[in-house]
């Protein structure tokens, strides 16, 4: 049988994990330099503590696992009847499976905040880079494992941690070479629009904004059709993308008091405008608060572009205020980083009143935009910078080069200079085609010279330039 590994995921070789470490060590750094704390959850949570908390759709997608030693069970027959109730999606059945796969890092982050809230000093800054699992069909950018990067803050409201995250979003990709454009929105302004067009239930609300998420995927027919299935009649579905598109026509106007503001205020400021109209005042918040998070921003001269996106909603049923997405503008991939405000996600684990806001970044699809524009530095597949060979002389005992090899590697090891030696008598050629395989810049080759001298000869393999130098002049050569 031919081996094989399951859809949607993947092996990692040398070169893809030295990439890899690559993208997470530059996002940690810079959530460590923003004050961010490490911490881990397990691979595996109660089921009860995932679903119902990323809507029909999400829960649909969770991983469950089979209740261990079921096999002995001797209910075979309640077990077969649970197994066709299972069937059904919306029913899970604890006498099968009670443990799952986490989905995402944020609720098991307020699962955590939950169980652990004496041993933490709000507010609470953390950082969590692990695998998550999806029961989703792979596709180009879309895989059933993979990591997420997250950083969150929790236990205080303010805006300004909005604008913070915004802030190491912008580090990130700046620090990666990555072009971006941040597009933001807030729940509150969806919200507002379904209330005042006559959706009130809190679960049809909830279809109504993933539904809108859709738009960039099954595009505007798709998505009213959907709205449709939901029970919008046609008058409320042309209301909807009137206001979009009164929103997305706004230009600039030579008269306007708002001529010197950029455009994003300008949409943000009617739209409050438009809520104030409509005597919807959990709108009209979501708009006031938009407005000062990217006032915020503004001042903060964030490089990346920042773009107002109305119909931006982010599917996920825990968003309550600000959120936002992040769109690689070289590259045609989902979006590679998201977050948004949650005003009481751990409510529902019976700790209430507690805000949070966090972001997330997608590590894999990251990695798909820096190989696909050619981003990733050279450097950073070498994990040894030095390869010392040597040849077998018949005047010699074969004991003699090996050991002057062993005390030359044990030093450059001392000195942090990662360093191999080529274990066997091979031929000059062959362990040359070793070098350049793995990637190794640095030769030195220990021959009857060496064998009583302090200077060993070192060959930078890419310019092919050789240089006899001592143990402390190797170290300096190499470190620059």
């Amino acid at each position: 049988m031919k081996p094989s590994i399951p859809k949607g995921t993947r092996d990692f070789g040398p070169v893809e994990m030295a990439r890899r470490n690559y993208i997470f060590n530059t996002i940690r750094s810079v959530f460590e330099l923003y004050g961010f704390q490490q911490i881990e959850t397990p691979a595996m949570e109660n089921l009860s503590t995932l679903t119902g908390k990323y809507g029909e759709e999400g829960d649909q997608l969770i991983f469950k696992i089979l209740n261990s030693r079921i096999h002995d069970s001797k209910e075979k027959d309640a077990l077969m009847k649970e197994f066709e109730l299972s069937l059904d999606h919306s029913k899970n059945s604890e006498i099968l499976t009670e443990k799952a796969l986490r989905y995402d890092l944020t609720v098991p982050f307020a699962r955590y905040v939950v169980q652990h809230r004496e041993e933490i000093t709000f507010p609470f800054k953390r950082y969590q880079i692990q695998p998550v699992w999806r029961a989703d069909r792979p596709q180009k950018g879309r895989y059933r494992e993979f990591f997420q990067c997250d950083a969150d803050i929790i236990g205080s409201d303010s805006i300004l941690n909005e604008a913070e995250l915004i802030q190491i979003v912008d580090d990130v990709f700046n620090r990666l070479g990555i072009n971006v454009t941040i597009k933001i929105n807030n729940r509150k302004i969806l919200e507002g629009i379904a209330s005042f067009l006559g959706v009130q239930d809190d679960d049809k609300i909830s279809d109504f904004i993933s539904t809108i998420d859709k738009i960039d995927k099954i595009s505007e027919e798709g998505v009213k059709h959907e709205l449709s299935q939901l029970g919008l009649n046609d008058k409320q579905i042309i209301k909807l993308f009137e206001i979009f598109e009164e929103i997305n026509k706004l230009k600039f106007l030579d008269n306007d008091k708002l001529v010197n503001d950029d455009l994003n205020k300008v949409k943000i400021l009617t739209l409050e405008g438009l809520f104030l109209d409509k005597n919807e005042p959990h709108g009209g918040k979501g708009a006031y608060e938009l407005n000062i998070f990217y006032e915020y921003l503004v001042n903060l001269n964030i490089k990346a572009k920042i773009e107002f996106d109305l119909t931006l909603a982010r599917g996920l049923n825990y968003y309550t205020g600000a959120i936002f997405e992040v769109k690689a503008n070289d590259v045609e991939i989902g979006s590679i980083s998201g977050g948004g405000r949650y005003d009481n996600l751990t409510g529902i684990f019976g700790m209430h009143g507690i805000s949070g806001v966090g972001i997330s970044f997608g590590a894999d699809r990251i990695y798909d935009v820096l190989l696909q524009t050619n981003k990733f530095p050279e450097f950073i597949s070498f994990s040894t910078k030095i390869l010392i060979i040597h040849v077998s002389d018949p005047k010699f005992p074969e004991g003699l080069f090996k050991n002057k090899s062993l005390l030359l590697l044990k030093e450059l090891r001392n000195n942090e200079i990662s360093t191999e030696i080529y274990p066997d008598l091979e031929n000059d050629d062959k362990q040359f085609s070793y070098a350049k395989k793995r990637g190794i810049p640095f030769i030195i080759l220990i021959k009857e010279s060496e064998l009583d001298s302090d200077k060993f000869k070192i060959k930078n393999m890419l310019t092919r330039e050789s240089k006899m130098l001592s143990i402390p002049e190797i170290v300096e050569f190499v470190k620059k």
